[in-house]
């Protein structure tokens, strides 16, 4: 009897063995062979090995796992339920993993795991509501105190929209790791709020808690997106004072700061200091450089890319593109976009195209343009035919401008800014009839605007300005310095551009492209109260979440000469570096 159940012991520490080194489906299939004609088979570390391996292993099988777990485990233990439950939550079915949940409340209380991988589940599948009956789960099961739990919780209120929720769960924590912290600025991040991601971090310095290589790529990330260079730079200290800077995450997330805050000798300073690159490494470089306007730069980074021997992506030909765009360069551009898919074997998608039509439809090919539309497979978006708009107000082309609109008519995605674009292309060409048609479908059709704003970085704030702000606790200021930099561009040339729209014609009037000329655009008062608050030579750097429209980008031209300023303004499409009196776009954006 003894001697029967050593021979047992020693089969069973075998197969543990075995599955231990498991690395294929097929080995795995003989492995459990032997478990069943050796009467193993109930052995819950066998079968919860069997079944992690099949549920969870890239070579795994959930098919497989269903199997087993249905027809040769009986009386599942959580460790198996839990199994189930992760597989399905990272597979294309994550609905599943929430029905196996569901099924093992049946039989056995959830722990930790499956609170964790169900509400990865809930995260995937964004279904809001289960993540709120977890939640409850939670605590009637008494894990409402638990960091990982929690931690998670946060992470799928926030995915599911909910990021009050999550910011609720979050301050409700009796203890707090680093990655709970970390997951509150990701989820701020994620969401768009990136200075409510910077608020997290001055919480965490009040509290005095730590930071690792993850907070600083979530923090720099938050400043990137607001422009915040003041922000970015002590983020930068401090990496370099805890000993990060080796670490290539957080050196591409440097990379990535400098040049979307308009500060590519930064980024190239942390380029080239940087021991190890990667693919993103390169992009960051050959990106930034296209969307500042230097296609040559972006041409030599990706040269140098490719002499490195690192493999391009989609986005390396979306920065080469957009640099080509933005330069000129046609030829270039349009051998780079066959390159993708002959040489490289990547296919295009849209915002590739989006490029393409952009390439063509800035040099003055607007034909060119309108059939790499027609022949592409994105022909329904609307974002190549509103580019292929914006093309034809650069080169007054009233034929294909009106194909245009009537194609973002039909897609149902016309908007304010479209009218408004055709209006002016009417106005160039003295279409009074046709400006006349414009205005009236923006007032039939009750067309909603877009609200403009811009903001500002000065010492360690970002201030935020909208269309004739006055919620500015320095308004009166504000104005009174609006006043004399009116005063001084002018004296130096500029002339106000009046709108072809009046505000009083749109539903919603709190757009920038609807500006009278008693309005103050959003970057005008961003520019004032930067003159006024900063000392003289400071580089003034703004962003807005619009393109910058006629007037203002004269205006800025005129007060980079005025005020000897270099003015850096970052647009929905490109930057444009204003210095004495000139823009590198060269007026062609």
């Amino acid at each position: 009897m003894l001697t029967n159940h050593v021979s047992q012991a020693s089969k069973t520490k075998a197969i543990l063995t075995l599955l231990q080194g498991c690395n294929s489906l097929r080995k795995l299939s003989k492995i459990h062979a032997h478990v069943i004609t050796n009467g193993l088979h109930h052995h819950p570390d066998i079968s919860g090995k069997l079944l992690n391996f099949c549920a969870v292993s890239v070579s795994g099988s959930l098919p497989y796992a269903q199997l087993l777990f249905h027809h040769h485990i009986q009386n599942p233990h959580t460790q198996h339920w839990n199994s189930m439950i992760r597989g399905f939550s990272q597979s294309p079915s994550p609905l599943q993993a929430i029905s196996y949940y569901n099924l093992m409340l049946s039989y056995l209380s959830p722990d930790t795991f499956s609170f964790s991988f169900v509400l990865k589940a809930c995260e995937r599948a964004n279904v809001g509501p289960k993540c709120r009956e977890v939640h409850g789960t939670v605590f009637r099961c008494g894990y409402q105190n638990d960091v990982v739990v929690c931690t998670n919780l946060i992470k799928s209120y926030a995915v599911n929209g909910s990021i009050d929720h999550a910011r609720r769960m979050f301050d409700e924590m009796s203890e707090r790791d680093l990655v709970s912290w970390n997951s509150m600025i990701s989820c701020y991040s994620q969401a768009g709020l990136h200075h409510e991601a910077l608020n997290v971090y001055s919480l965490m310095r009040r509290e005095n808690v730590g930071l690792d290589g993850f907070t600083l790529v979530g923090l720099l990330s938050a400043c990137a997106h607001l422009g915040a260079l003041n922000a970015g730079v002590a983020m930068h200290e401090l990496a370099r004072e805890k000993g990060f800077m080796g670490s290539v995450y957080v050196g591409n997330a440097l990379i990535d700061m400098y040049a979307k805050c308009g500060d590519l000798d930064g980024a190239l300073c942390v380029f080239e200091r940087m021991r190890k690159r990667d693919a993103f490494t390169w992009n960051s470089m050959i990106v930034g450089y296209g969307v500042h306007g230097r296609g040559n730069e972006a041409i030599y980074f990706f040269e140098k890319m490719m002499m490195a021997g690192v493999q391009p992506n989609s986005i390396t030909f979306l920065g080469l593109l957009c640099g080509c765009s933005h330069q000129g360069l046609v030829e270039k551009g349009v051998d780079y976009f066959h390159m993708m898919s002959s040489r490289f074997n990547i296919k295009p998608g849209i915002k590739h195209y989006g490029c393409l039509v952009d390439l063509f439809g800035r040099a003055g090919k607007l034909e060119k343009a309108l059939n790499v539309i027609r022949s592409s497979p994105a022909q329904d978006d609307p974002v190549l035919w509103r580019t292929l708009l914006s093309s034809c107000k650069i080169h007054k082309n009233v034929e294909i401008g009106e194909v245009a609109l009537k194609n973002l008519i039909r897609l149902g995605s016309s908007n304010a800014g479209d009218y408004v674009l055709l209006a002016t292309i009417y106005f160039r060409a003295k279409d009074a009839d046709g400006v006349s048609r414009m205005r009236k479908l923006i007032k039939n059709q009750g067309v909603r605007t877009t609200p403009g704003w811009s903001w500002i970085e000065v010492g360690d704030q970002i201030h935020k300005f909208v269309v004739d702000d006055k919620s500015h606790p320095d308004t009166e200021e504000i104005y009174r310095k609006l006043e004399v930099v009116v005063q001084q561009a002018a004296l130096h040339g500029y002339v106000l551009e009046e709108s072809l729209i009046k505000a009083s014609e749109f539903t919603s009037i709190d757009t920038e492209c609807s500006g009278t000329s008693g309005s103050y655009h959003s970057e005008k008062l961003a520019i004032a109260f930067g003159l006024a608050r900063t000392p003289e030579g400071t580089c003034l750097r703004i962003v807005k979440n619009l393109r910058v429209c006629r007037d203002c980008h004269s205006f800025t031209k005129f007060i980079s000469l005025a005020f000897n300023r270099e003015i850096i303004v970052r647009d929905r499409v490109r930057f444009h570096h204003f210095k004495g009196g000139l823009c590198s776009c060269k007026d062609y954006w």
